[in-house]
């Protein structure tokens, strides 16, 4: 924490110097802090302050006070978002500069709208985020107006990360031939999901897979099943890869593309039985068990979604400034990261608990966490 608040230091600040009353670095400890601590507004991160300034002066100045809540605001919405990613990442970097050996991750590109941030006159932000399966943390992201314009911002945000060596998994949308380019340029593969809207190359795979081929693919050992039990049902996957791609029609325009994938999902619970099938296309050659794992693995992009409307509650928030409401989406993917890490001693909490919790004792769950 300490390196991390001395590296705070160097933030370019854009305000006017003469008006500057509460320094940046004070500002983003309130904010980094108090959303840790169940605070999911200006206001509450405002009060949290005033309650505990004189925990929060042992990492901060607070030379004038605790600022007012249009104070945080207002800086929230100058700050660039660039620069706060840039903070995120030099925390995980702090994070893994021991490690060894890294495993070659999984990379989930995928987009979620902040529907508060929305309102007669203006369209909410649709964000695309690059979470990082293994390590539970945000690469980056990039804020377009409606969904629609994925299509030309995951090609960006491919361009800001480093995704050298490992495994780039995206939806339907974003099974384009531009982007499977990028992937590679970049020196890295990629999983594409593949449905209707892909025409002939879905009609294509899909009829492929039929009970002959699968057959054929067990026996040359590219398959894998595993079976779940959740929310009273049994959850069977089994998955399907190969090299056998000849039969495409268009596999020359997706650059590097090596493979062809399955997933056939079969539910089982009281009221019978019913299965799902989802395709994909690959640059991986045959290796079922990383092709598997990256499938399975996009999950984890969907549930980040999934903890910043449920554990953090932004679909509720009505930031409608765009740069403030992105800052705001940043900081909570930071804050999730950082809850994840709890795990390590209180396993059986949910992530809305632990905030809960630091909530209830800021003093003593924030040092538990930031010194872990």
């Amino acid at each position: 924490m300490e390196e991390l608040l001395e590296w705070m230091e160097y933030i370019e600040d854009v305000r006017q110097t003469s008006k500057v009353r509460h320094k940046l670095k004070d500002i983003l400890v309130i904010v980094l802090f108090a959303t840790l601590a169940n605070a999911d507004d200006w206001i509450e991160m405002q009060m949290f302050a005033l309650a505990y300034e004189d925990y929060l002066k042992q990492y901060i100045e607070l030379k004038n006070g605790v600022p007012s809540y249009d104070t945080i605001s207002r800086v929230m919405g100058m700050l660039s978002p660039e620069v706060l990613q840039q903070l995120y990442n030099k925390w995980q970097e702090l994070l893994n500069r021991k490690e060894g050996e890294k495993l070659k991750k999984i990379i989930c590109i995928d987009g979620k709208t902040m529907r508060s941030n929305g309102n007669k006159n203006q369209k909410a932000n649709h964000i695309v985020s690059a979470w990082s399966k293994e390590d539970g943390f945000c690469l980056g992201q990039k804020a377009v107006e409606e969904k629609s314009n994925e299509i030309t911002a995951i090609p960006k945000l491919l361009e800001q990360i480093n995704i050298k060596g490992h495994v780039v998994t995206i939806d339907a949308m974003g099974t384009q031939t531009a982007i499977a380019e990028v992937i590679r340029k970049k020196r890295a593969e990629y999983v594409l999901a593949v449905k209707k809207n892909q025409g002939i190359l879905h009609e294509e795979i899909s009829l492929y897979f039929d009970e002959e081929e699968k057959k054929e693919i067990k026996e040359r050992g590219n398959y894998k099943k595993t079976v779940e039990k959740a929310h009273g049902q049994i959850e069977i996957r089994e998955y399907y890869q190969t090299e056998t791609i000849r039969f495409l029609t268009k596999k020359k325009e997706w650059k590097g593309l090596k493979s062809i994938g399955m997933e056939e999902k079969t539910i089982k619970n009281e009221t019978g039985e019913k299965k799902e099938y989802r395709y994909y296309i690959s640059s991986l050659k045959e290796d079922i068990e990383l092709f598997s794992r990256a499938v399975r693995g996009h999950w984890s992009v969907e549930s980040m979604h999934w903890h910043l409307d449920v554990t953090f509650k932004e679909d509720g928030n009505a930031t409608l400034e765009k740069q403030a409401a992105m800052n705001q989406n940043i900081i909570r993917k930071w804050c999730l990261s950082i809850l994840k890490m709890m795990d390590l001693y209180r396993k059986k909490l949910s992530m809305k608990k632990k905030r809960f919790l630091i909530g209830l004792k800021p003093m003593q769950y924030l040092e538990e966490v930031l010194k872990n």
